[in-house]
């Protein structure tokens, strides 16, 4: 499979005519803008954050807080970007009731309830904002890119697809040398 946004891909990934405001379970990629290796290192087949990869890590778990009808579930920093699984539930989305696979992913949203439902566009762009915001403020840089203009997404169809994904976002940082985002594989978008 296919889990990431291309560098040249700039029309939309979106599926056509589908409702990314509707009940389900989403798998995301960002990178980071020109996929700099800014969120961190792996070692030994092992993430070691810095200081920008944990923002990143503390704004993804506040998701769940901001949008109360909102769970994540796996997730992953990697060095210049990241991988998660976004779940989007019924609370005040019309009763309408996700697969029966999505009920087993944690939600522990905490705040108002929203009025409307929102996207998932809109809740990778709190994301992106919110790490963006953290991470200049630290580095003295106000209004500089931190992140990719665009975001892959897949959206989760069955438990075995969800099985696969979280397998393939724990796994990721072990197979960090061979894979296509790591600056030191040569050639490996082309």
């Amino acid at each position: 499979m296919k889990y990431y946004l291309d560098e040249n891909q700039r029309k939309s990934t979106r599926l056509r005519g589908y409702d990314y405001t509707q009940a389900s379970a989403y798998f995301i990629t960002i990178c980071t803008h020109t996929r700099e290796c800014l969120l961190g290192e792996v070692v030994n087949g092992e993430m070691r954050p810095n200081e920008y990869g944990n923002i990143a890590n503390a704004r993804w778990n506040e998701i769940p807080v901001h949008f109360s009808d909102v769970g994540t579930d796996s997730f992953v920093v990697m060095p210049n970007h990241i991988h998660g699984i976004i779940v989007l539930t019924d609370d005040c989305r019309g009763g309408v009731t996700p697969p029966n696979w999505v009920t087993t992913l944690d939600k522990t949203g905490t705040e108002t309830v929203p009025l409307r439902k929102r996207t998932l566009g809109q809740i990778v762009a709190y994301f992106k904002y919110q790490t963006t915001k953290s991470i200049n403020q630290i580095r003295s840089t106000p209004g500089v890119h931190v992140w990719q203009r665009n975001y892959y997404e897949h959206v989760i169809r069955n438990q075995t697809d969800l099985e696969e994904i979280r397998e393939y976002i724990v796994n990721n940082p072990l197979k960090w040398d061979l894979d296509r985002e790591n600056p030191n594989n040569v050639g490996a978008r082309s």
